[in-house]
């Protein structure tokens, strides 16, 4: 593998190139832009012998080409501190065949979701980063949610040594248990505050508070500094990338898939940081055929890969796929940059018409640059109806975000008859929405709430009930915060005390 220096500048291009640890700290931009990398390295060695690595030690691999300034012994430390007996299976992220697709299991973690993937690691990445660069000030990790990543960042950063996390979610946006695991959160260090509004009011309002100029400079005479835990943040980004060469090598070790033989590979997505993630193993030299985006209702992604407008100017709908109820797709403006020919001036001007007009269009030379990709959406019915066809067939539960990128699956395979090996994201488990999941195997709605439920899909499927979800309804209320999404940038001056 190639072992030279990685930087990362802005998409917005008026900052200077910085190392990883810089980037990792600082989170997102001044200039409001995103950190990447400015070269993707390539792996050269053969992945056939990756084939034959843990997943600790293909991610160290896959980081170290990218986080360049970390000392390897450093490198190891987090890693080795991330992927450990928090995971409730040894693979890490197993890859399970059922049917003529292979699922990449994300949801092991301590949350059951594949935000635990990433967030898991963040924490120790951040440790060292501050010390690589020399700062003295204490980090608040500032994070929106529409779901998955809140709980991900506040296990993961709870207690953590010279850092504060503070993560606002949309109050009716999340479901029951993703904000219960939320608001029962221990950790002297930990702040919950629930908005009167959806997951976008919630994201722009972190962004501007990050831009707040005259509240960072007060965070800093008082000993304070932004970061960020959302997949903005490129030590967010880079660990997801390692688990699409995982699979795709599992698969090559399993003798599933012939080297240099091309796969599909399916993700559920809403903020887009999945699957540029999987673009980036793609372009690292995976072999990968399509990269297939699959979107809920709230399917301005789906209209953006197929007519090169991004439209937020639409309801958002509230669906049973809560993570990606979501309109601003922060980490396609990486995918931007990239298909643009790295031009920060273009980025600027198709982020200022979001912004300003809610809607962007780009030309033929960047709709070229999206070829790779096919986007298509599962309407809630669809969703349901994939999870009764995928249990009754193979005794297999999956939730609704993995419904719905199983279901875009099957219109991708009706509409082009293009078969090859396939990697289906399943992003979650199917536990953390059993209202959803039992009507859907079941018809069974009873009025019961849904920690009850929980207990009801066990005994409907033979599946056990998560550790991780055992004893949830019976933990304490931490966080009863609650505001209005203008209110959002008073509480954190409320919790700093600035």
């Amino acid at each position: 593998m190639r072992t030279e220096n990685v930087f990362y500048t802005s998409t917005r291009g008026k900052g200077k190139t910085i190392s990883s640890s810089e980037a990792i700290v600082r989170g997102i931009a001044d200039d409001g832009g995103l950190f990447v990398p400015d070269n993707i390295p390539y792996i050269e060695d053969g992945l056939e012998e990756l084939a034959s690595m843990t997943y600790k030690e293909l991610a160290f691999k896959i980081m170290d080409m990218f986080f360049t300034d970390f000392k390897d012994i450093d490198l190891k430390d987090c890693i080795n501190k991330a992927y450990d007996s928090k995971f409730d299976t040894p693979e890490i992220a197993p890859v399970v065949k059922k049917g003529d697709r292979h699922y990449l299991e994300l949801f092991h973690g301590a949350t059951l979701a594949f935000k635990d993937m990433a967030l898991s690691i963040l924490p120790h990445l951040l440790k060292y980063a501050v010390k690589n660069i020399s700062i003295d000030k204490k980090i608040v990790i500032l994070t929106a949610t529409s779901g998955d990543t809140g709980k991900a960042a506040l296990e993961s950063f709870a207690d953590v040594e010279n850092t504060l996390i503070i993560v606002f979610y949309p109050k009716e946006g999340v479901s029951k248990i993703q904000e219960r695991q939320m608001i029962t959160q221990q950790g002297e260090n930990t702040s919950v505050i629930a908005i009167k509004g959806n997951f976008d009011d919630a994201q722009n309002g972190v962004k501007k508070i990050f831009a707040d100029q005259g509240l960072k400079d007060d965070m800093s005479r008082n000993g304070f500094m932004f970061s960020s835990a959302n997949s903005i943040n490129i030590g967010r980004l880079i660990p997801q990338i390692v688990y699409y060469i995982y699979a795709y090598t599992r698969l090559l070790g399993s003798k599933s898939l012939n080297r240099p033989e091309p796969v599909d590979i399916v993700v559920p997505t809403g903020n887009f940081g999945n699957i540029l993630a999987a673009y980036y193993s793609y372009k690292m030299g995976l072999p990968v055929s399509r990269l297939i985006c699959a979107s809920n209702e709230n399917n301005v992604l789906y209209d953006f890969l197929n007519t090169g407008q991004y439209d937020r100017r639409r309801d958002l709908i509230l669906t049973s796929s809560p993570s990606m109820d979501i309109l601003v797709s922060s980490n396609l403006e990486r995918l931007l940059y990239d298909i643009s020919g790295q031009d920060p001036e273009r980025i600027n001007d198709l982020m200022e018409r979001l912004r300003s007009k809610g809607v962007f269009s780009i030309g033929t030379g960047m709709r070229q640059g999206l070829d790779k990709f096919y986007g298509q959406f599962a309407t809630e019915k669809e969703v349901f109806s994939t999870i009764k066809k995928t249990f009754d067939m193979h005794d297999y539960l999956i939730d609704t975000h993995t419904a719905v990128g199983s279901c875009v699956y099957d219109k991708y395979i009706s509409g082009s008859g293009d078969r090859r090996e396939v990697i289906i994201a399943s992003t979650a488990s199917p536990f953390k929405f059993p209202r959803a999941v039992l009507g859907s195997i079941s018809q069974r709605l009873e009025k019961e709430d849904d920690f009850k439920l929980i207990k009801i899909l066990s005994e409907t499927t033979g599946y056990k009930v998560p550790a991780q979800l055992a004893d949830l309804d019976t933990r304490p209320v931490l966080h009863d915060r609650v505001c209005e999404k203008d209110g959002m940038l008073d509480e954190v001056k409320d919790i700093l005390g600035i």
